[in-house]
């Protein structure tokens, strides 16, 4: 009579454990499904992305640099892309730290998930990267059937462009990041993928993403036409291509005036308006295009 007692007992104790840890379970995937509350973000790529999917609210830190949408200027800043302050993260209690892979990103990552912190650093190398990294942050922010549509808007957009300019030809172009050293993008880059979408074609063949050149292989290039993203440049200084600089001055474009400075840097921001990039090279690049008014910058 005692063992069966106990046997009875014994069954109640762990039914109980178990409907314990089924509760816990089933609370966790509930809080799961609607994602992370308060984020913070270390890039302005991201911080686009998450307010693109309806997760602004959730934004609670971003860096001096996140500039885009304007209600971002009013959220606390914790730094810069590679001089976050780890003090002001955690002071903003967040469960989730995303941002764009750099080289402070791993150890950034590893301190912050050694205190209990969730991150997310996707890498954008790539306009496929792009799309996966909207993908997995809208899904983080219980917001994946937002995600999905903007990756579906951005490639109907990008497929449209690619229409409009398909009967145009190619043009030789050189993307310009950086004036001293001259920095330009590379065959592995995500711009390169943007000057090809637009029907351009990318003067630099080899060099990785990102290379340096010297004045010597610029002259090699010769590009059609020159679009120089270093214009973008922060603080007001003067980065306009100096037309009589050795290696500029040899360039056809140059002496022909088709130098176009790029001065909005969120066309080659890895984010949700990299279609709208792509709309704006076109426009460079074939001016006499049928860009109907929908696919206007905007």
């Amino acid at each position: 009579m005692k063992a069966a007692r106990r046997r009875l007992l014994q069954y109640a104790f762990i039914a109980l454990v178990f409907a314990v840890t089924s509760c816990h379970r089933a609370s966790r995937s509930s809080d799961g499904a609607n994602g992370a509350q308060r984020v913070v973000s270390l890039s302005p790529s991201t911080t686009e992305i998450l307010f693109a999917v309806g997760a602004g609210q959730r934004v609670v830190g971003r860096t001096q640099f996140c500039d885009f949408p304007p209600e971002a200027s009013a959220l606390p800043v914790v730094g810069g892309f590679v001089d976050a302050n780890l003090e002001e993260i955690m002071r903003l209690s967040p469960d989730l730290v995303v941002g764009a892979r750099g080289p402070a990103g791993p150890a950034l990552a590893s301190k912050l998930e050694s205190l209990g912190i969730a991150t997310l650093f996707p890498s954008t190398q790539s306009i496929a990267e792009i799309e996966a990294a909207i993908s997995n942050i809208a899904a983080r922010v219980g917001a994946t059937e937002r995600g999905q549509a903007l990756v579906t808007s951005m490639r109907a957009r990008e497929k449209a462009v690619a229409g409009a300019v398909s009967g145009e030809p190619r043009v030789r172009t050189l993307l310009v990041f950086g004036l001293a050293p001259i920095v330009v993008a590379g065959p592995e880059s995500f711009p390169n993928e943007m000057l090809v979408r637009a029907n351009g074609e990318n003067v630099m063949k080899s060099g990785g993403a990102y290379p340096v050149i010297n004045a010597e292989t610029l002259v090699t290039l010769d590009p059609e036409v020159i679009i120089n993203g270093a214009a973008s440049g922060r603080g007001g200084e003067n980065r306009n291509i100096d037309r009589e600089a050795q290696g500029w001055r040899e360039l056809r474009a140059v002496r022909e005036g088709r130098v176009v400075p790029l001065v909005d840097e969120a066309a080659l921001r890895p984010g949700p308006r990299t279609a709208e990039g792509i709309v704006t090279i076109a426009h460079i690049l074939h001016p006499r295009a049928n860009l109907d008014p929908p696919l206007a910058p905007r």
